[in-house]
């Protein structure tokens, strides 16, 4: 018989339903398995963060860098400052949103705290990381430049093959036990009683990016349409098959075929097309960003932790470069910015469960909004790099 596949949405939505499920029943003995579970789960992602972001960043920034000349200066650049107005229009209406609509002050991370809680793991295994999160940040970046600074490609090629061994480690052991985690969490949350403020949470917070992802497209290709001379909203028109493809894939690097065709549907020269809409599947992440800083602020603002704009403009920042080639897998974003989270926003084990829950929960949209921006993108760069164009197609 044929193996039937479930996408990782959905293991995230039976764990979380079977996590209230089983909270209102399940013997303390039996839950505080989970609980033990969810203590060496957390403590081995902890020691993990610093590897991922080593093995990801690194070369990501080492194959950016082999690039040269105007063009990939002009993407790189549009692309990040894409990233970036995405990062703090998210941050602006959400300041403004979540204070009327979200708790504050929830208690969220009392779960993990046997004192707070009733349940305590039955024991614990230290996992000390290698290096911090920081550290792990600046070497990648040091070796990433490196690397693209050198002719030799002995240890590019090491390299290689750590990220390999990372995204095989996301694939087969980090995203398979996620569900579990999450499980976890939500059966603690349903015995602490804070189940129902973390669902209604979860449910506003949807609504409000998918809102916010909306308007960002607009932004974007009113912004592409005024520097190209075009109706912005046929060009969003011409964009949608692509949005619909990712909606379904949810991977960037999946949905290229369809996002260059339609971009050059869009009047964008070829040769500019193939080049720009593979680069921005790697370095646009718009939509991702929007998700991230979004997720974090409604969990922060439930947990009753400062949400100002100087400790989130540093992390946006950090954020668009630290999600560069994230593995193509669901969630290979959110598990980039794991260390950022821990490191600058202060997210211990199960703000973090919590903020991949969210995150995953959405993560066709967020998806769905980078590609469709980055034929935006290309938009304007086909602007920039002048000569003549193909007549715009109706």
């Amino acid at each position: 018989m044929k193996r039937i596949r479930i996408s990782l949405l959905a293991k995230v939505v039976i764990a979380i339903a079977a996590g209230i499920l089983f909270g209102q029943f399940l013997p303390d003995a039996i839950a505080r398995v989970f609980v033990t579970f969810n203590s060496l789960f957390g403590n081995f992602l902890s020691f993990a963060i610093p590897l991922i972001i080593v093995g990801l960043v690194t070369p990501a920034i080492g194959d950016l860098g082999k690039g040269a000349g105007k063009l990939l200066l002009i993407t790189t650049l549009l692309a990040y400052g894409s990233t970036l107005f995405s990062g703090f229009f998210t941050y602006g209406s959400c300041s403004l949103i979540f204070p009327r609509i979200l708790p504050a002050d929830a208690g969220l991370a009392s779960v993990e705290n046997p004192g707070d809680f009733t349940l305590a793991p039955y024991f614990t295994v230290d996992m000390p990381p290698l290096m911090d999160v920081m550290t792990a940040l600046l070497l990648s970046f040091t070796v990433g430049l490196g690397l693209s600074n050198i002719a030799g490609d002995t240890l590019r090629r090491a390299f290689t093959d750590f990220k390999e061994i990372i995204e095989k480690l996301i694939e087969a052991v980090i995203i398979p036990l996620l569900p579990w985690h999450i499980f976890g969490i939500f059966l603690n949350m349903t015995v602490s009683g804070q189940v129902a403020s973390v669902i209604a949470m979860f449910l506003k917070v949807i609504v409000v990016i998918f809102v916010l992802h909306i308007l960002l497209l607009l932004i974007q290709f009113a912004v592409a349409g005024g520097v190209a001379g075009k109706n912005p909203l046929r060009l969003l028109k011409t964009m949608l098959p692509a949005y619909a493809t990712a909606l379904g894939t949810q991977s960037s690097a999946a949905t290229i075929p369809v996002t260059l065709a339609q971009t050059i549907k869009n009047g964008v020269r070829e040769s500019i097309a193939i080049f720009t809409i593979p680069l921005c599947a790697t370095i646009h992440l718009a939509g991702s960003t929007m998700k991230i800083t979004a997720c974090a602020m409604a969990i922060m603002f439930m947990n009753g932790m400062p949400i100002e704009l100087a400790r989130f403009s540093g992390f946006i920042m950090m954020l668009g470069i630290t999600m560069v080639a994230a593995p193509g897998v669901p969630g290979g974003a959110i598990m980039a910015a794991l260390g950022i989270l821990q490191s600058m926003l202060g997210f211990d084990e199960t703000l973090q469960a919590l903020m991949i829950a969210l995150y995953i929960a959405m993560d066709s949209f967020g998806t769905a909004c980078n590609v469709t921006g980055d034929g935006a993108i290309s938009i304007v760069v086909d602007k920039i790099a002048g000569e003549e164009r193909p007549a715009y197609r109706e």
